[in-house]
């Protein structure tokens, strides 16, 4: 009894995502409520919990999240959960209908993401690559590397503006000339899509 002790205490300690981690792969897509000021708008916007996202990527056997938060950029995993409200995330990916997620691809993956890196984040959620929002980071390698379309665009015009959090945040970034038309990819469409399937919730 004494000699296995041990090793019942280190599952009983074992954190979560570790556990998750084994269920995990290149090219899934985690999904989690951001605690950044424009969280709330975003979440009320979209009517949505999730308001941040980004692809998972292993380095070096290691798992990271390719994000656009402040910039671009490869955070930990552990790193990227304890950022979220409460630790919570949610996992989805491809399903087997949909398409496969290779090493061949994952190369590609990380060629395309190259090109972003250390690009700042896009304050305003304009279409061009200048500066880049989170699920629009997401959206536009799988568009490119696999010719999937993870969730729908939108126009601003189709969110909820009417809440006074999301109008406040339009003043702020906009001003007067809030551009209605500007095409959106946001973190709920693309959780949303019926490309992908559920694969962890913690």
């Amino acid at each position: 009894m004494i000699r296995i002790l041990p090793f019942l205490i280190v599952l009983l300690v074992w954190p979560s995502v570790s556990r998750a981690e084994v269920e995990l792969r290149d090219g899934d897509i985690i999904f989690q409520v951001s605690t950044s000021s424009q969280s709330l708008a975003i979440q009320r916007a979209t009517r949505s919990p999730y308001s941040h996202m980004g692809m998972l990527v292993y380095r070096n056997g290691k798992p990271f999240v390719l994000e656009a938060s402040a910039t671009v950029r490869f955070t930990s995993l552990t790193a990227w959960i304890s950022r979220g409200e409460g630790g919570h995330y949610v996992v989805k990916r491809l399903r087997e209908t949909a398409g496969r997620i290779t090493p061949d691809t994952m190369a590609k993956v990380r060629a395309y993401a190259h090109r972003f890196l250390d690009r700042r984040y896009d304050l305003t959620f304009e279409w061009s690559d200048s500066r880049i929002y989170c699920s629009e980071l997401v959206w536009k390698i799988y568009a490119h590397v696999l010719d999937l379309r993870i969730g729908e665009l939108q126009t601003l015009r189709e969110f909820d503006l009417s809440d006074p959090a999301v109008q406040a945040k339009i003043r702020e970034r906009y001003g007067v000339n809030v551009p209605l038309d500007e095409p959106v990819i946001s973190p709920a469409a693309m959780f949303n899509s019926p490309l992908l399937e559920l694969v962890v919730e913690q």
